[in-house]
């Protein structure tokens, strides 16, 4: 039970606001210790994980190479293309990005987007340049609205296209535990078909709030444009 004192140094190590991978490495350190691992044990150990799963630390390169392509203009590019587009609004690219991305899932795709490579430098200064375009200038909670919106038609669209993918994790977990809890026969290629379906919904709800966009901030805009209610009295003072 002496194996279990790494979970209290978890604990603890959350509770003070330690550094989450410091206080991991060294809740594993002191299990690995109190199993009677040796050093060399415990730094084999740590570099087999690593190399298992090296696929998770990508984001050290993905990060500085999005800031670099941020810091050199791609958001601004990004505007001015849209600028040049009369027709396109907030709510019809946020609506085109959302069936590209739920297509290109349901084909395995799934990488080639995301929050951080392709919603924060991309889609999002596109569709702000929309709403610039046509307002001129948003305030705060026009701005805020854009930004969820345009990361829900990211996650609305890879979470609802992945599954029809037959070899996706999601569905490959469902057959596996139907067949070993229930003893059932399901092949992935029947849950990818009857999801379909549940895309084709998803597509036309969200693809629906996401031109619907169009219009609350048009009401949004109107109330910034609008004058305060409250105005000063002609005359002077008696």
């Amino acid at each position: 039970m002496f194996v279990l004192i790494g979970v209290a140094v978890v604990i603890i190590g959350f509770a003070l606001r330690i550094n989450a991978l410091l206080v991991v490495t060294v809740a594993g350190i002191v299990t690995a210790a109190i199993g009677g691992i040796d050093p060399v044990g415990i730094l084999t150990a740590f570099g087999q994980g690593f190399a298992s799963s090296r696929s998770v630390t990508t984001f050290a390169l993905v990060l500085p190479v999005i800031g670099l392509i941020e810091r050199y203009g791609l958001q601004d590019q990004a505007k001015h293309l849209i600028a040049k587009l009369d027709r396109m609004t907030t709510g019809r690219i946020l609506a085109a990005y959302l069936a590209v991305r739920q297509v290109t899932a349901a084909v395995g795709l799934t990488s080639i987007g995301g929050p951080a490579q392709t919603v924060r430098p991309l889609v999002y200064p596109m569709a702000e340049g929309a709403a610039l375009k046509k307002y001129g200038r948003i305030d705060e909670p026009m701005r805020e609205r854009i930004k969820g919106f345009s990361a829900s038609s990211d996650t609305v669209g890879v979470f609802f296209g992945e599954d029809v993918f037959v070899a996706v994790g999601s569905i490959l977990l469902i057959t596996t535990f139907v067949d070993t809890t229930y003893g059932l026969s399901l092949e992935p290629i029947n849950l990818a078909l009857w999801a379909i379906p549940t895309g084709i919904a998803a597509l036309l709800v969200h693809g629906t709030r996401l031109l619907l966009l169009d219009r609350r901030l048009d009401r949004m805009a109107a109330d910034v444009r609008a004058p305060s209610s409250t105005t000063a009295p002609a005359g002077g003072t008696a």
